[in-house]
Parts: C-alpha cells; structure tokens; sequence
C-alpha cells in the first residue's frame, strides 16, 4: 500500500471516531434521563422533577464537602460556572445550588449541559431531584440566566467517601438552536406582515 492511500484511511478512521464520540456526548442526555428515572427512582411528572426526600435525618449523620465545576464545549459561546465552589452538606438532606450561564454571541443558542460526578463509585449515591440538565436551555442573545440544580446526598454513601464534584460541561445543540431560529425568523416574518 502506498503512503497516502494508508494516511487517508487513517484520517479516514479518525474522523469516523471523532464523530462517533460526538454523537455519544449528545446521547448522554436522554440517557442521564432514563438513568434517573429507572435506577433512581426520579420520574418526571408534568414538566417537574419528583423524587422523595429523606424526611427524618438524625442529627448525628455524616456531612461531606461537595465541589461544583462547570464549563462548556469550545463550539458553545456562552459562559457557564457554578455560583459557589463547594458545599457542606448533611447526607441524606436536599440542598440547593445554582449555576450562572450567560449567551454572549449575538444569536439565540440552545444548549444541553452533561453532567458528571466523581468520584465514580459516589455517582449512584447522589441524587439529582431538580437539575436544568433534564431538559435543553436556550439562551437568546446576551440572556444570562441562574440554573438550580437540588440535590440530595444517599446516607448509604460509602464511608471513605468525603468529598463529592458535581460537574457539568454545556454542548450547543446544533439542531435545536436552528430550530429556534427559524421560528424566530418565521415570527419576525408574521408581525411584519401588513
């Protein structure tokens, strides 16, 4: 085989990977979702997040640190970051946090944020009640926006356990966002019209 017939396979490969790769971030949503509501317990009732909270905490449970971390993919224009670093949080008891995002292109844009916990063997224990991940966000133009996120962490956590990251990376979404801006530009049509 000759040089540039291996380099082309090669490029070839790599960009079949790279899509591939793409295409799995993407379906990290849908599946975080299906996650939630089978393994634990989280069901989506009438656009809201249901999920049982601990209602009797002892007073002497374990309290652990939880770090935030957010960030977005290179193709997204926005800024993204958690409005506080870390946490003390009782297990066992829902707390809050919010995360900060800001558009700043000049378009509207819709992204989808995929969250991820570490350390792995803490993903099953903490509980996300309410999270602007479940669902898609679009920012118009210069919109910035808090995003809530509640959670709870399971008493059942392993003991060595002592610290928790909650972080979560934003992608754009590439056909949502043409989607509203087609509608925008088909509303801007119609309140043109005479």
């Amino acid at each position: 085989m000759s040089e540039s017939r291996i380099s082309k396979m090669g490029v070839w490969k790599l960009l079949g990977v790279s899509l591939a790769a793409f295409g799995f971030a993407f379906s990290l949503v849908p599946l975080y979702r299906i996650a939630c509501e089978k393994v634990f317990g989280v069901r989506l009732e009438q656009g809201a997040i249901v999920a049982p909270v601990a209602k009797d905490v002892a007073p002497d449970a374990r309290w652990i640190t939880v770090q935030f971390d957010g960030g977005v993919n290179s193709k997204l224009p926005w800024k993204f970051a958690p409005e506080q670093q870390t946490m003390r949080v009782q297990l066992g008891r829902e707390y809050q946090a919010l995360f900060f995002a800001r558009n700043v292109s000049d378009r509207a844009i819709v992204g989808n944020a995929v969250p991820s916990v570490a350390p792995a063997r803490a993903s099953g224990y903490f509980n996300k009640t309410e999270c602007f991940c479940f669902t898609e966000q679009a920012l118009q133009a210069g919109e910035s926006r808090d995003m809530p996120v509640r959670f709870i962490v399971d008493p059942s956590l392993p003991k060595g356990v002592k610290t928790i990251t909650l972080s979560y990376t934003f992608f754009k979404n590439e056909a949502q966002t043409a989607a509203l801006v087609a509608g925008q530009g088909q509303a801007g049509a119609v309140r043109a019209a005479p």
